[in-house]
């Protein structure tokens, strides 16, 4: 095994190599690191409260003064309108807010003592649009306690604007979730109490929420006979940049909440951004990969002569091409160990910047990205070797 490795490592060129070496350490970290870059900022994008959700728009008819006197179309939307909405190309997703149809009141303080009272509503969305922790976000006929949502623009409003003017102190998202209400429902010759505690606060929708379950409870309890038709409705969509929406928007004479059709449309190119990086370092490593094939090819290619030689003096093929099989499956073990070492030096740089910028973001593991680098370790080694034994094979047939 010696004397034959002396034989062949004759023409292997050392500057040669180390130019295959690099280029494939550079594409084997581009694919680590793409993967391990999407796994650690992933919680970003996919968590309720995150950079980036899903797009969701919300629609509702344009209030006319004849509305207002009462000689206008009530401005709701009938199943038929919500299911041609569905059907359209750009819809994923519609759902329905869903009003209460009777007076509630509600009163709230801390230990037992009122502190503050006020007339309110209570909308409900199918919980699949909710964007807080859904684990307390049921009710059941029977229950003496209601979840509910507010968004987060009432409290920024209440600290910045209310209790600054007012000398009151500011509340958190914690303290207020402390805070005990009682909720009276009036209607059908009912007058009911049930406790009611916030156990979040929404960014995406701008209403007071109660579980969809409650709200079709109280309203057969204490409105039986009011239509609960839904005078907004929610919608996802798949690509928000797509002038069929708005087109279509216009078109029914719908209004839209905000600006978040532009946001969205921000949204869409900052992933469409993020995949073209990602499959133009997938096309890099894939070459770099190509390259390391060639390169063992040509190394054996420039050895054929003593390889036929060897054959010819009895070596057996698999004798000859171990040499070039270990050197492939060591430079690939030496890629592995140095790209994963790069890997984690690299990550821990960009983790201080984003926690910096997302301080309770949880991060990604590290082990799909090694157990993908040892994927490839074994697929690109296992086609070395199948290659060079194949051409070492066909040397020794002719």
């Amino acid at each position: 095994m010696r004397l034959v490795w002396k034989l062949l490592r004759r023409h292997i060129s050392l500057p040669q190599f180390a130019g295959f070496f690099f280029a494939n350490l550079l594409g084997l970290l581009i694919v680590l690191l793409s993967l391990q870059f999407y796994q650690d900022v992933k919680p970003v994008f996919d968590e309720e409260d995150g950079f980036i959700r899903p797009d969701y728009l919300i629609l509702s008819k344009r209030i006319s003064a004849l509305n207002t006197i009462g000689l206008g179309s009530v401005g709701t939307f009938s199943e038929r309108e919500m299911k041609e909405l569905e059907s359209q190309p750009f819809a994923k997703r519609v759902g329905a807010f869903t009003a209460s149809q009777y007076k509630v009141s509600c009163s709230m303080g801390i230990d037992g003592v009122a502190q503050i009272g006020t007339e309110m509503f209570f909308e409900s969305v199918p919980d699949a649009f909710v964007d807080v922790d859904l684990q307390k976000w049921h009710f059941s006929e029977g229950d003496d306690f209601v979840p509910i949502i507010l968004p987060k623009t009432y409290l920024a409003i209440y600290n910045f604007g209310f209790a600054q003017s007012q000398n009151l102190p500011k509340l958190s998202e914690g303290v207020v979730g402390m805070v005990e209400m009682t909720i009276s429902m009036r209607g059908n010759g009912l007058n009911e109490y049930i406790k009611g505690r916030v156990i979040g606060f929404s960014t995406r929708l701008n209403t007071i929420l109660a579980p969809e379950s409650f709200i079709r409870w109280s309203n057969a309890r204490y409105a039986p006979d009011e239509a609960a038709e839904p005078s907004r409705i929610i919608l996802e969509v798949s690509n928000p940049a797509d002038d069929a929406i708005v087109e279509y928007i216009n078109r029914k004479g719908y209004e839209m909440e905000d600006d978040k059709l532009d946001a969205g449309r921000m949204t869409f190119f900052l992933r469409l951004a993020s995949g073209i990086v990602m499959l133009v370092g997938l096309l890099i490593s894939l070459l770099s990969f190509y390259i390391l094939m060639l390169s063992v090819y040509l190394l054996v290619e420039k050895n054929t002569e003593k390889m036929r030689t060897l054959l010819l003096i009895g070596y057996s093929p698999a004798r000859v091409a171990m040499p070039y099989q270990l050197l492939t499956i060591g430079m690939n073990a030496v890629l592995l160990f140095l790209a994963a070492g790069v890997l984690w030096y690299i990550r821990t740089l960009y983790l201080q910047r984003l926690h910096a910028v997302f301080p309770q973001m949880a991060e990604g593991s590290i082990l799909p990205a090694l157990m993908l680098g040892v994927v490839l370790f074994m697929v690109i080694s296992l086609a070395n070797a199948i290659i060079i034994r194949h051409r070492i094979n066909i040397i020794w047939k002719n």
